[in-house]
């Protein structure tokens, strides 16, 4: 349990720390980022066509309202946690990296409702928006990290450690 905890920590600073610097702001989180707006757009233009893209922003054509998706509303966050987890766990690496991919397309889904819905709801009641976003959407989003995880950790093999352990147990002679 400690190495887990000092694994985890260790990688979670780490990638944070990764994350804030300057090289990975420019040529990582903000195209990263783009192309979240553009695969919203892209989702709601089924339904919508007013709805355009530029950057980080995600604009109706006919109203003006427009969301930006920052830092923390991109998804990287839980999915740092989610991998710092994945990884600090004592499992097999072809595990871990299906359960890590995984997890990102299932943190990455659900942040995509969350962008989508919050557009429409912001244009909808502007005191909803801020609560939905500061409040329930954020937690969400990092509960559907630590689900995935617990779910990956279930789904793991099991290990025979012989006598006493978690695995099968040989019979009485």
């Amino acid at each position: 349990m400690l190495r887990f905890f000092v694994i985890f920590s260790v990688l979670l600073i780490g990638l944070f720390t990764l994350e804030i610097l300057q090289p990975a702001e420019k040529y990582v989180i903000l195209p990263f980022t783009s192309m979240i707006a553009d695969i919203s757009v892209w989702l709601v233009k089924a339904f919508d066509e007013n709805v355009i893209a530029t950057g980080n922003v995600i604009r109706d054509k006919a109203s003006g309202f427009g969301v930006r998706i920052e830092r923390g509303c991109n998804g990287l966050e839980a999915v740092i946690i989610l991998f710092s987890a994945i990884f600090a766990f004592p499992a097999p690496l072809k595990s871990k990296l299906i359960g890590f991919v995984i997890g990102f397309f299932a943190i990455q889904l659900l942040n995509l409702v969350r962008i989508i819905s919050l557009f429409y709801l912001g244009q909808w009641n502007y005191t909803a928006f801020e609560w939905f976003h500061l409040y329930l959407w954020q937690a969400l989003i990092i509960l559907d990290a630590l689900v995935v995880w617990l779910i990956w950790l279930r789904r793991l093999p099991r290990i025979d450690n012989g006598p006493g352990g978690d695995g099968p147990q040989p019979e009485a002679a």
